[in-house]
């Protein structure tokens, strides 16, 4: 569910696009980005530093692209959104005795050091590939085209690395039958 939250101004942006154009799709994302962190930070009177860093992004990128009428600015929002997610799975490696992904999920799954780095590491390869790749597509395509992309191509993308993140992940996991003792 948290997922379909954060989703919601991608799908606005996206939709008012469609209907209106980049200017006011870019408005409406600036206008939903605000209202859902102020609803975030009422809930939990608190915002996590990334909420913070992507709010800052859209308004900062999105008002440029207003006041410039250049959507350019924004192009730019997805790739330093996911360039900072790869920063901070990287520069948790550096810092404590647990990667940020082993912090996340060691509740759940009993891992190998040596799996929790490069399950962590392949998080900060795809992120800087899918910030990279949007830069591509922004510069080398149209605008309908990046916009399509921003919806489908980054959710497409980031659903199928975390099969396939989960498909390894599953491949370290004690056997269930193993595990647990056989009664008679």
């Amino acid at each position: 569910m948290k997922f379909l939250f954060d989703f919601l101004p991608v799908l606005l942006f996206f939709v008012a696009y469609k209907l209106a154009g980049i200017y006011v799709a870019t408005g409406v994302a600036i206008a939903a980005a605000v209202l859902q962190s102020a609803f975030v930070y009422i809930k939990h009177r608190r915002l996590e530093r990334m909420q913070w860093l992507v709010l800052v992004l859209i308004v900062v990128l999105g008002g440029l692209t207003l006041v410039f009428r250049n959507p350019d600015f924004i192009k730019w929002k997805p790739t330093l959104v996911n360039w900072g997610f790869g920063l901070v799975f990287l520069g948790s490696e550096l810092i404590g005795n647990k990667n940020l992904l082993e912090r996340m999920l060691s509740e759940q799954f009993k891992l190998p050091k040596a799996v929790w780095r490069r399950l962590n590491l392949a998080w900060v390869v795809f992120f800087t590939a899918v910030g990279a790749l949007n830069l591509y597509i922004a510069y080398g395509f149209d605008l309908d085209t990046w916009v399509n992309f921003k919806l489908y191509g980054v959710l497409g993308l980031t659903l199928a690395f975390a099969v396939l993140q989960a498909l390894y992940l599953a491949r370290h996991l004690p056997d269930a039958d193993k595990a647990q003792p056989k009664e008679d």
